[in-house]
């Protein structure tokens, strides 16, 4: 089996390598620096190219890595709430059977509906709407990403080095991260942190309406996809517009009338989709969900709740369990231990080895005026996510453009320090193409890679038995019921309950197994449906001819 870490430590080697035979290159190399600044100088197609090239490359994937199939529960519920959103409703009325159908990351009660905020729901129902499939709007979400964070670097740097940050992300995250790879989001709120602080100098600049009304976008996409990390990077913003505005008075501080119309916009629109999940506008699907089931908070500055009743032995287990643990292991391990584990999943996502060789340099760039709230936005960001009980990457999307323009400026300076340095800041980027290249080459040639949930280079394999069992029942006539029985060492982060937004119309029900009675009641309001059994945690799971225990 092989590591991508390995791989990509030996590409610093390579570097090396690439430094050197720029050395000898640097007259031809300078033929094509002014190629690129010609073509970075048009900024929009610039920016635009850098998102259809993340689009087309993808796409001409596809016969090594098909779209994906979800796994993650979280996933589960994103597709859910797809599923809803392309049905034209905010949420589905409980079912009478829900306690059969309850599952993790979803609202059995008052409603049948995702926990999630709907933003990463309605991308993946564009996708449904548009080609039936809701990996499409994940495709579709990560190309624009790319071409936002183009675009937000644009009002920071010169042109051919916010080309030049774009194109490090579309390598880095945009190719084949869990971001594409997965339903578990990440891209929408990057494009969303990217909108609202490429909008920021451009609106201090010439005061215009339209960035205005980006500003106020960003700020409704990171409300609707992160809102805490979203309130934790808007804070700098926030503080930034209103001493601009005192300075300035209000007749040049007039388009922000149009960014606060837009948020004013987005929180009646949050307060009529709260009002449709839960019953009160006041009350987000993620905190009714986490009253109805979480022991452990969501912060480590909370404390824990009382143990509610569960219906199901692997939903206890779960949340009683594993998401207890991830709290408890804050104060066992030590919070500076435990946070310093958070920040490398983040840096191995983002950086890896070959990206953090720039940051040599971070000394002399943090003393720099230019992007100097781009790095204090970053640090407070950094250090409110800390509070966290755990962080995975797609949690510190908001803040992608911000990481990447920290990278573009330690090139810069590396660049800058003299000839070594100039050959690494070239052969930095061309390695990290290699190493794409490099990964895919033997991945297509049957290699081994250490997959991970959260990986930026190959993401973990989804539920695939579940996966081929359900297009079986897919392609078998009829409708059907699934009654899933767990055994006694059931993995809880293994579930195979769920199912689509209409339960009482689709083709393939997924159901628990309970006491008799439940299941005898069931089955007699799905009499019409043949029913299975299935044993998930068989060494080679198959459907079975349902019969009581």
């Amino acid at each position: 089996m092989i590591n991508p870490h390995a791989v990509e430590t030996t590409s610093l080697v390579l570097m090396a390598l690439v430094a050197l035979l720029g050395l000898a290159l640097r007259s031809r190399l300078r033929i094509q620096g002014r190629l690129i600044r010609k073509f970075a100088a048009k900024r929009g197609l610039a920016a635009v190219s850098v998102g259809v090239a993340a689009l087309a490359i993808r796409a001409a994937l596809l016969p090594i890595h098909p779209p994906p199939e979800p796994g993650i529960m979280d996933e589960y519920s994103y597709l859910l709430a797809a599923d809803t959103f392309a049905a034209g409703r905010a949420a589905n009325p409980a079912h009478p059977f829900w306690v059969n159908f309850e599952t993790f990351c979803e609202l059995s009660q008052p409603t049948y509906a995702s926990k999630y905020p709907p933003a990463q729901g309605l991308v993946l129902a564009v996708g449904i709407r548009l080609a039936g499939k809701p990996w499409i709007g994940v495709w579709l979400s990560v190309g624009a990403m790319c071409a936002a964070i183009v675009w937000m670097l644009q009002g920071w740097l010169p042109p051919r080095w916010a080309l030049l940050g774009g194109v490090l992300a579309l390598l880095r995250i945009g190719v084949g991260s869990y971001w594409i790879d997965s339903y578990w989001g990440g891209a929408v709120a990057a494009c969303g942190g990217a909108l609202l602080y490429g909008a920021l100098p451009r609106l201090m600049r010439r005061a215009r309406v339209r960035d205005g009304l980006i500003l106020g976008a960003g700020l409704a996409i990171l409300a609707n996809s992160r809102p805490f990390e979203g309130l934790l990077l808007a804070a700098p913003v926030a503080v930034t517009l209103a001493a601009w505005a005192l300075r300035r008075g209000w007749p040049a501080a007039r388009p922000l009338a149009p960014m606060l119309g837009v948020v004013g916009l987005m929180a009646l629109a949050m307060l009529a989709y709260n009002r449709a999940v839960t019953g009160s506008p006041w009350n987000m699907p993620y905190q009714v969900h986490e009253a109805q089931y979480a022991v452990g908070p969501l912060f480590l500055f909370q404390k824990l709740r009382p143990e509610p009743v569960y219906h199901h032995a692997a939903m206890k287990a779960l949340w009683t369990g594993g998401a207890l643990d991830d709290y408890q292991n804050n104060f066992r391990v030590g919070l500076v231990a435990a946070s310093l584990n958070k920040l490398e999943r983040v840096w191995a996502f983002f950086l890896g080895p070959l990206l953090t060789v720039p940051l040599i340099t971070l000394p002399w760039v943090l003393g720099g005026k230019r992007c100097r709230l781009i790095y204090i936005a970053l640090g407070v960001f950094l250090l409110g996510t800390l509070a966290a009980i755990d962080i995975l990457p797609h949690y510190a999307a908001p803040a992608t453009a911000l990481i990447y323009l920290t990278v573009v400026q330690s090139l810069r300076c590396l660049r800058a320090s003299g000839r070594l340095g100039l050959a690494l800041g070239r052969g930095i980027p061309a390695v990290l193409v290699c190493t794409v290249i490099a990964f895919y080459s033997m991945e297509a040639r049957g290699s081994a890679f250490l997959h991970e949930h959260y990986s930026w280079c190959f993401a973990k394999a989804g539920n695939l038995e579940r996966a081929r069992i359900a297009k079986q029942l897919e392609a078998t006539p009829g409708r059907h019921l699934v009654m899933v029985r767990y055994g006694p060492r059931h993995d809880p982060y293994r579930e195979w309950v769920y199912n689509r937004a209409d339960l009482d119309r689709a083709k393939v029900v997924w159901a628990r197994e309970m006491d008799d009675g439940r299941n005898r009641a069931l089955i007699a309001y799905f009499s019409s449906r043949q029913i299975w059994l299935l044993e998930p945690d068989e060494l080679n799971p198959a459907l079975k001819a349902y019969g009581r225990r």
